[in-house]
């Protein structure tokens, strides 16, 4: 599809037409006056993403995955949301994937056309083995990435479960998958620039999705991301935090605990509360499919 011009995010936004003449000041009040209609959208979603939270849950407990496909700003983001999942909720990095056109190269600097191949995105499908088992998620903010549309046709034949997000109206010959996430976001400050409102609707989504996603799994307790896993000195300090509110221990005891945990808050905590070692913890962890909650309570 080369015509886009009639696409929302390709439209003007009348009132930024004079954002070249504007005080730096009223300029910041636009973008900022802007940047709250993305909330808006994203909540009239609210559905559309509970269901993929739900999908990916249960992908995740049968051993699946989630993997992001997107080119430029898209794919960047599917990137940035993938790599936090392992430090936040202790899961391997092949659990949730990103992916983006162009490879890691793409990353830190633009491949252009590397979208324009729908080849490109289903041949990166099979390369990751993409199963039934697994959830992939087309990020196409502009909605005719041809990239992300030969990913999710890939996935779709494959028979895996798939998501399509975009931010504009349905597009000609749109994939056709089990779920679409369509915030309506309208024209961008910077005419066509996507990296913008979204971008910021793309963030928010994803966050929701492994957010909520790992919640159902038990990676937090309360509201305590109780399976961090602890990789630097911030972690460290976070996890001795955690344990000492859940556990009532001064925090250098609850530091001595989370090192006698291997920085594993949840082993910790467990360890603590029901007195016992380290494998006695881990095994009530197991038989508690992870779950705190159930753990202190069997």
């Amino acid at each position: 599809m080369n015509e886009r011009s009639h696409l929302i995010t390709e439209l003007r936004l009348p009132e930024s037409m004079s954002i070249d003449t504007m005080s730096i000041a009223d300029a910041v009040a636009l973008m900022n006056a802007q940047d709250a209609i993305v909330v808006a959208a994203v909540a009239k979603e609210k559905d559309h993403i509970a269901a993929v939270v739900k999908m990916v849950a249960d992908a995740f407990r049968q051993g699946g995955r989630l993997l992001y496909f997107g080119a430029g700003t898209s794919g960047r983001l599917g990137v940035l949301d993938a790599s936090e999942c392992p430090p936040t909720f202790r899961v391997e990095p092949e659990m949730v994937q990103g992916i983006i056109a162009g490879g890691p190269a793409a990353m830190f600097k633009a491949q252009e056309g590397a979208e324009d191949s729908p080849a490109d995105g289903a041949k990166a499908v099979d390369e990751r083995q993409v199963g039934t088992k697994d959830v992939v998620m087309g990020i196409a903010t502009g909605g005719t990435t041809p990239y992300v549309h030969g990913a999710l046709r890939r996935a779709i034949e494959i028979g895996a479960k798939t998501i399509f997000f975009s931010c504009v109206q349905p597009v000609p010959d749109e994939p056709k998958a089990d779920v679409v996430i369509r915030p309506l976001t309208g024209p961008e400050v910077i005419t066509g620039s996507t990296r913008l409102k979204a971008g910021t609707a793309t963030k928010l989504v994803l966050n929701m999705i492994t957010t909520l996603a790992m919640v159902q799994l038990g990676k937090v307790y309360e509201n305590l991301m109780v399976d961090l896993r602890a990789t630097n000195l911030k972690l460290w300090d976070r996890g001795a935090r955690i344990i000492a509110t859940l556990t009532n221990v001064p925090k250098p005891e609850a530091m001595e605990l989370l090192k006698a945990a291997d920085g594993h808050v949840k082993l910790a905590v467990v360890m603590h509360r029901r007195k016992v070692g380290k494998d006695e913890a881990r095994l009530l962890l197991e038989q508690a499919s992870g779950s705190l909650r159930r753990a202190l309570t069997l």
